[in-house]
C-alpha cells in the first residue's frame, strides 16, 4: 500500500500491527493502521468498544503487555522512530515526545502520594541538572495551565473532584511539552459541564505547546466540537479518515454512515436508530470485509476480498470496495 504525508507532519504512523495470542487463538487487534498528524492538529478516534482505539494508543506508547505483541509498523515523531528505541530510550520519550492521558483518572494517580510529589517524580525521571526549586516551579506552572490552584500541589488524589483529577493527569502529560498527546476517553465518568471544562483545557494547552492531539472516545458530539478530523475504526482497521465537516455532513464508509445516523437529532426526536448486529470477535473475523455481515451495501466481493485503503481525495481515505473506482494514486514518501 502506498501513502503520503502532509507537509512535515509531526506524527507518522505506518503499518502498525498488534496481535494478542490467547488460548482460544490469535486475535489481530490492529491491522495495518496508517495515518499522520500535523503540529497543533486534533484527530478524533471513534468506533465501537473493541475496535482497537485504546490498543492503538498503547501501541504508540509501546505499552502493550503479553499476551499482546506489536508485530509490525513504525511510529515517527519528528525524526525519532519510537519502535526502534531501546527500552530506556522509549521511557525517556514518554512524556517528553509523546504523552498519554489515561482513561479513568480516578485509577491513574497514586492514592498515597501527594500530587506535587507525583509531578516532581515525572520531571526528575526525565530531566537532570534542574534544581528542586526550578522543578517545583515547572510543576506549579503545569497546574496553573490546567486551571488548578497551586494548593493542589500539596493535596492527595482523594481530596480532588473527578474533574480536578483529570486535569492533574493533563498537567502531568504536558510537563515536558510533548509533541504528541493521546487522550483516551478523558471525559468518561464526568458530568456534562466538567466534560466541557476538561476538553477546553486540553484545547488550550494544545495551543500553548503546539502539540498534535489524538482524542479517543465514543461521544460523537464532543468530537464534532473539538477535533479537526475524525478517524473511524472497525475490527482493528481504519475504515475512514476525513475532516470533521466531511465526516458529519458526508460520511462515505457504510460503518461511518451508520455511526452518524445513530446520533439523536432534533428532526426525529425520540427516534433512535442503532447499527444492526454486533461487532465481530477478533478471533473469528468474517472473510472479506469485516463489516459486511452488518452492511446494507454489501456485495459479493465484500464477502470474499478484503478491501484496501482507497485515497479518494486529499487527506481522505475509505477502506471499502464501494470506492475502488474513486481511488486516486498517491505517491509514496
Amino acid at each position: 500500500m502506498t501513502t503520503t504525508w502532509s507537509s512535515q507532519p509531526v506524527l507518522r504512523v505506518q503499518g502498525l500491527e498488534v496481535t494478542y495470542y490467547t488460548d482460544l487463538g490469535r486475535a489481530k487487534a490492529l491491522d495495518d493502521v496508517t495515518f499522520s498528524l500535523g503540529a497543533g492538529e486534533k484527530m478524533g478516534m471513534v468506533g465501537e468498544s473493541g475496535s482497537g482505539k485504546s490498543t492503538l494508543a498503547l501501541a504508540m506508547m509501546r505499552m502493550i503487555k503479553p499476551p499482546g505483541r506489536i508485530e509490525g509498523g513504525t511510529v515517527h515523531i519528528g525524526d525519532t522512530e519510537l519502535m526502534g528505541l531501546t527500552e530506556e530510550g522509549m521511557r525517556k520519550a514518554r512524556l517528553s515526545k509523546i504523552a498519554y492521558i489515561p482513561q479513568g483518572a480516578m485509577n491513574s494517580l497514586n492514592p498515597v502520594t501527594r500530587i506535587g510529589a507525583q509531578l516532581v517524580d515525572a520531571v526528575k525521571s526525565h530531566v537532570s541538572g534542574d534544581s528542586n526549586s526550578a522543578i517545583k516551579d515547572r510543576c506549579l506552572a503545569a497546574l496553573r495551565s490546567v486551571d488548578l490552584d497551586e494548593r493542589v500541589f500539596n493535596l492527595y488524589a482523594h481530596e480532588l473532584s473527578g474533574g480536578m483529577k483529570q486535569r492533574v493527569c493533563i498537567a502531568i502529560g504536558i510537563l515536558l511539552q510533548p509533541q504528541v498527546i493521546i487522550a483516551d476517553e478523558p471525559t468518561s465518568a464526568l458530568d456534562v459541564v466538567t466534560q466541557r471544562q476538561v476538553m477546553e483545557t486540553i484545547d488550550r494547552v494544545k495551543d500553548e505547546i503546539n502539540a498534535a492531539v489524538i482524542l479517543i472516545g465514543h461521544d460523537m458530539g464532543l468530537m464534532a466540537q473539538f477535533v479537526d478530523k475524525v478517524a473511524v475504526m472497525y475490527a482493528g482497521r481504519l475504515v475512514e479518515v476525513a475532516t470533521v465537516r466531511d465526516m458529519f455532513t458526508n460520511p462515505r464508509h457504510p460503518y461511518a454512515q451508520a455511526l452518524i445516523e445513530s446520533l439523536p437529532n432534533l428532526d426525529n426526536k425520540g427516534v433512535f436508530q442503532g447499527i444492526p448486529g454486533l461487532a465481530p470477535s477478533l478471533l473469528r473475523l468474517p472473510s472479506g470485509c469485516a463489516f459486511h455481515p452488518r452492511c446494507t451495501h454489501a456485495q459479493d466481493i465484500c464477502k470474499q476480498v478484503r478491501p484496501e485503503v482507497n485515497h479518494i481525495s486529499d487527506g481522505r481515505l475509505v477502506t471499502c470496495h464501494l470506492f475502488d473506482k474513486e481511488a486516486v494514486h498517491v505517491q509514496s514518501a
